[in-house]
């Protein structure tokens, strides 16, 4: 006997088997940050003759990079209030100035970057800053990522509205925000305070 399934039934186990992708994603994602902080742990305390965490991480820098992001995972829960109670304005708004805090992340990251390659501690320097350039570099790159996403989902929900497929976008776009903003705070742990003291 064949059943007839409803289409919004159809709609509903898509929309599932999307989000259930995306936790595998993020498990995935666990994983290999997981790797990357356990290689720096290894290689943390091996210089080669070259600079310590001390002689170059700047405190007041990667402090005001650690509000910055802290900040914008408050404005993005903001966006997602916001879009709860079905305001599509307000959770747009919320989401630029998420966007506008993610973009300001990444330029301390290329600042930062820049400046040590220029003052000549590249990733080929040491062990060191070779675990610490992969590092915090895999979670630029993931931030940058979020902000390219984040731009598309503003332009869909001010084009669409909301819709389930762009209220599971905007949810799952905020769980990954949350995400590399934890994952933030064991690198400002892990490699900057420990690397200063």
């Amino acid at each position: 006997m064949i059943h007839n399934v409803e289409p919004h039934e159809g709609h509903e186990v898509h929309e599932s088997i999307k989000i259930e992708g995306f936790w595998l994603f993020l498990v995935s994602d666990v994983l290999l940050f997981g790797a990357l902080f356990a290689t720096f742990i290894v290689l943390r305390t091996h210089y080669a003759g070259g600079p310590t965490g001390k002689d170059i991480f700047d405190v007041q820098e990667f402090t005001i990079e650690t509000f910055v992001l802290l900040t914008s995972s408050f404005t993005s829960g903001l966006a997602t209030l916001e879009m709860n109670k079905g305001h599509v304005k307000g959770t747009i708004i919320w989401l630029i100035i998420t966007a506008l805090l993610g973009f300001t992340f990444v330029g301390f990251e290329i600042d930062e970057f820049s400046t040590l390659v220029n003052e000549g501690y590249a990733m080929s320097t040491s062990a060191f800053l070779s675990a610490f350039f992969a590092l915090v570099g895999t979670h630029g790159s993931h931030v940058s990522f979020g902000l390219i996403w984040m731009i598309a989902l503003i332009i869909q929900t001010a084009w669409r509205g909301f819709t389930p497929i762009t209220k599971r976008k905007l949810s799952i776009i905020s769980l990954y925000w949350h995400f590399l903003d934890a994952v933030w705070i064991f690198i400002f742990t892990v490699v900057y305070l420990i690397g200063v003291m």
